[in-house]
């Protein structure tokens, strides 16, 4: 089939950044899928910090005592490998997802977009529709426009200051940070963080918008790598709404010879991202489907089939299948499921102790009054559980070697302790001067938390 090409038809025009971004308002069933995933993404991020676990917040990232508890899961320093494990899992995935439906992840689940949308949400309803908004910004200022204005920034300051307290209760417990608040109490630099957390909400979701989309986020650039003729993007069929124009309902568009497109711009008006989805795939995207709902209801209304816009591979728009077995959507999810496995792996074998042994190096060995050699070590025992337990210590390697250890080792949940030894033994009895040993912890309230460290005995 071949298509009329004119030269203006060939021209992308640039993404819109003239003034600010009116979005419309609109309903239909993609956008009814964005607002209850956003509530309830929302809600569980407020309220995740609130749940209890054990006696404990459930998930707490204790930044200061680098200790993250996460539901009776302690995390140190040295368990960074699970956390760059997850980091990663999170990326592989996003790809996964990125190249089976583009960029849906930006358009639907993205802060930055829920944030910005609720922020429409709270204008929309204080001042108005969009054409009311327009109005509304070029008017003189009065009575009822600075009323509207300051209703509108004081609900945006709570919503802001509403967020940041969520999310620094994941770091600082959340009962004793909203008290701090509510008492006047909060530190200067707590105070700090959270103010700077409102302010960037705040600037984020009120004022820079799209522009962090499209301008800030790396993501938005390099998206298109990991799109192929199979990716499922938000696309305008050009074959059937092609030549577009106005016309009356009734009208025949084959008499006018025109598409189905009737040229409302309302994909244009509805775009979070002020884009032309009718201009081609561009970078701007976030494939949130507005423009689909829009175009849905217009179609609807002058009795076309819907769909002029939709969710379409290339493939699909030349008339072919899609291939769901393709080798870059495999190897994302195979790399994504690599990763949860090691994670899971990593986990059952992980061990809620760890220790370390350390010699003294001020003294390698030293006899005593005695003949005996004695050999110091400092060991450093981390308790990696939610609650206190005591430890015994045992050595294995020299026959009838004694420990000068104390008999029970307390050490809180979640914290290091080091404990001097001292081993002693008969010199005259190893064949070698120097010889394997080990050392043995092992909690007295759970057998199966134990560990074994390996060292070495010195004699002259």
């Amino acid at each position: 089939m071949k298509f009329d090409i004119k030269e203006q038809d060939l021209i992308i025009k640039p993404y819109n950044q003239e003034g600010p971004i009116y979005i419309r308002e609109q309903k239909g069933y993609f956008q009814r899928i964005r607002r209850y995933l956003g509530w309830v993404l929302m809600l569980t991020f407020i309220a995740i910090p609130w749940i209890p676990y054990d006696g404990r917040q459930a998930v707490l990232l204790d930044v200061a005592s680098q200790k993250f508890t996460l539901f009776g899961l302690t995390l140190l320093p040295q368990d960074f490998m699970i956390l760059a494990m997850l980091f990663m899992t999170g990326a592989f995935a996003l790809f996964f997802v990125t190249n089976w439906l583009g960029r849906v992840w930006c358009g639907y689940t993205c802060p930055q977009t829920i944030w910005m949308l609720m922020f429409t949400w709270v204008e929309h309803k204080v001042e108005g529709n969009r054409n009311q908004r327009i109005k509304l910004d070029k008017a003189e200022w009065s009575v009822s426009k600075w009323q509207k204005k300051i209703t509108k920034h004081a609900a945006w300051l709570v919503i802001s200051l509403l967020t940041s307290m969520s999310f620094m209760a994941y770091f600082i417990p959340a009962k004793s940070l909203y008290m701090s608040l509510f008492t006047l109490e909060m530190s200067g630099i707590v105070s700090f963080w959270v103010f700077l957390f409102a302010f960037c909400t705040y600037g984020n979701a009120g004022f820079l918008r799209e522009k962090m989309c499209t301008v800030a986020c790396p993501y938005s650039r390099f998206q298109s790598v990991m799109f192929d003729k199979d990716t499922l993007v938000v696309t305008y069929d050009q074959a059937r709404g092609e030549s577009r124009g106005a016309r009356k309902r009734k009208a025949d568009p084959k008499e006018l010879g025109l598409g189905d497109c009737v040229d409302c711009n309302l994909c244009v008006e509805v775009c979070p991202a002020g884009i032309d989805i009718r201009n081609g795939l561009q970078y701007e995207c976030i494939n949130c489907g507005l423009c689909i709902d829009a175009c849905d209801s217009t179609m609807e209304k002058f009795n076309y089939q819907k769909g002029l816009i939709k969710y379409a591979s290339e493939k699909q728009m030349e008339g072919k299948t899609t291939n769901p077995f393709r080798l870059k959507l495999l190897g994302y999810g195979g790399l994504t499921a690599l990763f949860v496995v090691g994670m899971v792996v990593w986990m059952a074998m992980r061990t809620p102790i760890e220790a370390s042994v350390i010699r003294d190096r001020n003294a390698l060995y030293r006899v005593n009054f005695e003949g005996l050699v004695e050999n110091p070590y400092t060991l450093s025992i981390i308790n990696k559980t939610q609650h206190s337990l005591s430890y015994s210590i045992g050595i294995s390697g020299i026959a009838e070697a004694s420990l000068q250890v104390p008999e029970k080792i307390t050490v809180e949940a979640g914290q290091m302790k080091r404990v001097p030894v001292t081993v002693v033994a008969d010199g005259y009895e190893l064949k070698s001067k120097v010889t394997p040993i080990s050392f043995h912890i092992q909690a007295l309230e759970d057998a199966d938390i134990a560990i074994t460290k390996e060292t070495k005995f010195y004699r002259d």
